[in-house]
């Protein structure tokens, strides 16, 4: 699939963790670098990160790559938010946008480069959290600009979930139903080799 665009969702506030998962470290290098720089490696258009709350220390960490920095001012909303601030970003874009987290330390670019494959032949593909698509994602940039209609830590699983299952390819990757949302999954990535101590 050609004349994507790419989405790294690095703007939340890491409540429950209580300091950013986004500058966590594998390997020496940040979530939110790793992240991006994976992305960057399936030769997007267009390289977006969507910065909030640790706005500088994520930019100071992405420094090196070739990307645009997107700030969304209203991070504390939620995920929907960082998903309206890519669309707002994107609205000259018209090919598919694949969407990443950082916050899933087994991510690796063979993950991403199967969704881009999956897509290709449906138009969408999404990553089995339980049965059920999540990120990384690739979606149509008309599915994107539908975020206007999310609120909170909702993101587009409701609206794939909608559509004919032959519509959406669909990537089983166990490894990537685990992330980073508090300390015990963090002393879990740590003991799985997948973030430094």
């Amino acid at each position: 699939m050609s004349g994507h665009a790419a989405v790294v969702l690095a703007a939340g506030g890491s409540r429950r963790l209580g300091r950013p998962k986004q500058l966590l470290t594998r390997g020496g290098e940040t979530l939110a670098h790793r992240a991006a720089r994976l992305a960057a490696q399936t030769s997007p258009r267009r390289l977006l990160v969507i910065s909030g709350a640790f706005r500088e220390e994520v930019e100071k960490a992405l420094a090196d790559l070739d990307g645009e920095s997107v700030f969304n001012e209203n991070w504390e909303s939620g995920l929907a938010g960082s998903l309206r601030s890519a669309a707002a970003a994107l609205a000259d874009h018209d090919g598919p946008v694949l969407i990443v987290g950082c916050d899933q330390p087994a991510l690796e670019g063979a993950h991403l480069a199967q969704l881009l494959a999956g897509a290709a032949n449906t138009g969408c593909a999404a990553t089995s959290h339980g049965g059920s698509p999540g990120i990384p994602a690739i979606v149509p940039v008309a599915m994107l600009r539908e975020a206007d209609a999310l609120s909170g830590d909702r993101g587009l699983g409701a609206r794939l979930r909608g559509l004919p299952q032959e519509r959406v390819w669909m990537l089983r990757a166990a490894e990537l139903e685990f992330d980073i949302d508090d300390e015990d999954d963090l002393r879990i990535a740590v003991d799985r080799g997948l973030i430094d101590a």
